[in-house]
């Protein structure tokens, strides 16, 4: 046991099942299967992280009934048909000693897409219709309450016969049973709705009496859904601390698919504080007798640690750290906690993917989800010299996993930094710890073995030579600012995006930051500023300002701009300028738009390619922004697989 992690590495007892560790992978669902049922895709996903030490495996979500499809590649367990996929997931989780769990579920009136892309009938306790996805539910009958509730049953006991060691019902993030929960949704006038926790209950009972007392049953549940119109804090515990006794553990987590402000809790971004849930788990633990197991923007073994000695919780769900490295667990028993490499809380290819309907990934680690490509890196026969021009994402990846192959590697870099536009984009607020991606690949590059050459910028002559030495040139040059062609009618002062993260300033009061590419720049340039004393107008091109981004980050991004009094303005195609006014053309009709009295306009217009070898007649690999500007994650996966196809 590792010394330093003695709470983090003991077991717990959860009902009948022993779990040999304090950490979990909480569910989530990752787009990986292709139909219904379990694929190799997803076992070989959840094998991975497996075999890096976790203690508890939580599958994604699995329909009960039909009326549970709340994605077009949700997985299904109203079949028999799904049991020989789960038996070969829960063999292959088992087989690294690790316990799995499936998850019993129906989301109600929350609702996301269907497989034709048509509007369903969503079901509910009561007409109240959902914010974010418009839907506006049938009330059950309960016939089709009882239907549904044999459902979960039926579900459980498809999941134990397969090998499962449990099942969690999904009450948390505002789904059916939350809405049950929750006064403000259920409306009922019959028994449903003068005793609230009658559905759950029953749903609990029909599981336990179909799988017996060996089979672990747990249930999830939002300690606080953020939402005045959900299930409230209150509600949420009472419902747990009078369902316990049925229980075999309880986990909490926070926010509600209902509304935009709840569903960032779902997956919280960087600028959530980490482990903000600790003092509402340490309430909850006071008032259960059942293991409490808690999810909320746990990203470090030592944070989990210290979670878990001051008794605050019982296992400590930490799913993105496990996406970012499925090794975590086994490096941080073995003390290497320097090799650990730390979620960044990006969202971009986790959660990201997800809403895209996309297999899950991570931007720091492209091998997650890509497990059958990309599981085992293949030590190469015929070692070769690597150069790699440019340390920036693209550069220090494929740098990486060349060097992780066996080929003999140099890195170059013209500054004394890692990092490329990285080091500019962890100085916006909230921000930060994207400069964690950094220290990330440093280590790794160090323990590599690759050869770092700092202050190095490459020269025509150096390039030509080694190509003609036969070695192998990757290109990672990245990318500089966009200037696009604007009609200069005036002396108004102009600056882009690098320069104000550099610290240059224009003078006056009003700027106008200019927004094209709807992704973290123009947000966090506006709210630099604005938090400086600036007044700020956002003018966008896109529907919504950071209309690119992960929705849990845009939303959270919006509101603080909105709290921070900066105005945004949509559909605004950047024309020109004079000395105080911005000139546009809404995107809709190319009718003209103004912004006035401004003392200052701020460019954050994109990127251009910087390939300073770009003229040459040679076979050198782009990678990155210097092939075209787009964003790490392009730029990492990029690295990933040219170091892999050397």
């Amino acid at each position: 046991m590792a010394a330093h992690f003695q709470h983090l590495f003991s077991p717990l007892q959860i009902g009948a099942v022993q779990v040999k560790n304090r950490i979990f992978f909480s569910g989530h669902d990752t787009c990986l299967p292709s139909s219904d049922f379990v694929n190799e895709a997803l076992i070989a996903y959840h094998e991975a992280r497996a075999a890096g030490g976790v203690g508890l495996i939580v599958v994604q979500v699995s329909g009960v009934h039909e009326s549970a499809r709340y994605s077009s590649h949700l997985l299904m367990a109203t079949d028999d048909a799904c049991i020989s996929g789960y038996a070969k997931l829960a063999q292959a989780v088992h087989a690294h000693g690790c316990k799995v769990v499936g998850q019993l579920f129906h989301p109600g009136r929350e609702i996301m897409e269907t497989k034709d892309g048509l509007q369903p009938v969503s079901y509910s306790a009561s007409a109240v219709p959902n914010e974010r996805f418009y839907q506006m539910p049938r009330p059950m009958s309960v016939s089709l309450i009882q239907e549904v509730v044999t459902g979960y049953a039926e579900a459980a006991m498809r999941m134990q016969k397969a090998g499962l060691d449990g099942v969690e019902v999904v009450a948390s993030h505002g789904y059916l049973p939350a809405q049950f929960l929750s006064s403000a949704v259920n409306q009922r006038t019959d028994q449903y709705g003068a005793d609230k926790a009658l559905f759950l209950r029953q749903i609990v009972a029909a599981v336990r009496e179909a799988c017996g007392p060996d089979f672990a049953l747990g249930l999830r549940i939002s300690g606080d859904e953020y939402d005045a119109c959900g299930l409230q804090a209150d509600e949420a515990l009472s419902a747990a601390q009078a369902l316990q006794d049925e229980l075999d553990y309880i986990s909490m987590t926070a926010g509600t698919s209902n509304t935009y402000a709840g569903a960032a809790h779902i997956v919280p971004p960087m600028s959530v504080a980490q482990d903000y849930l600790q003092n509402l788990a340490s309430h909850w633990k006071r008032h259960l007798k059942v293991p409490l197991l808690v999810a909320g923007r746990m990203n470090q073994p030592q944070k989990a640690e210290m979670a878990l000695q001051a008794g605050a919780m019982d296992a400590c769900g930490m799913t993105r750290a496990l996406i970012c490295d499925p090794l975590m667990p086994l490096k941080a028993q073995g003390q290497a906690l320097d090799d650990v490499r730390a979620c960044i809380a990006c969202n971009q290819a986790c959660i990201g993917h997800f809403h895209k309907g996309l297999p899950v990934s991570c931007i720091q680690y492209p091998q997650s989800g890509r497990e059958l490509i990309y599981g085992q890196l293949t030590v190469t026969k015929q070692p070769r010299i690597v150069h790699v021009i440019g340390a920036g994402p693209a550069g220090m990846k494929a740098a990486l996993t060349a060097a992780q192959r066996g080929h003999q590697v140099h890195l170059y870099e013209q500054t004394g930094q890692l990092g490329g536009q990285v080091r500019l984009a962890q100085l916006l607020p909230h921000r930060s710890e994207f400069g964690g991606l950094i220290g990330n690949f440093e280590r790794e590059l160090q323990r590599a073995g690759v050869k770092l050459h700092m202050y190095q910028a490459v020269s025509s002559e150096q390039f030509r030579q080694w190509q003609q030495q036969g070695d192998d040139v990757l290109v990672a040059t990245g990318a500089r600012p966009f200037m696009p062609v604007l009609q200069a009618m005036g002396d108004l002062q102009v600056n882009n995006a690098w320069q104000v993260l550099q610290g240059e300033r224009p003078s006056g009061q009003h700027l106008v930051v200019a927004d094209w590419r709807g992704d973290w720049v123009g947000l966090g340039v506006a709210e630099l500023l604005a938090r400086e004393g600036y007044q700020v107008t956002l003018v966008t091109n896109g529907l919504s300002a950071g209309h690119m981004l992960q929705s849990y980050v845009r939303d959270t991004s919006v509101a603080r701009l909105y709290e921070l009094q900066v105005i945004m303005i949509p559909h605004f195609r950047l024309f020109g300028y004079d000395d105080n006014t911005v000139y546009g053309q809404h995107t809709g009709n190319d009718s003209a738009r103004t912004v006035t009295h401004v003392d200052g306009l701020i460019l954050c217009m994109g990127h251009e390619s910087y390939d300073p070898f770009a003229d040459h007649d040679d076979q050198a690999v782009r990678i990155g922004d210097c092939l075209t500007p787009r964003t790490a994650e392009e730029a990492i996966l990029e690295g990933l697989q040219v170091g892999v196809a050397i």
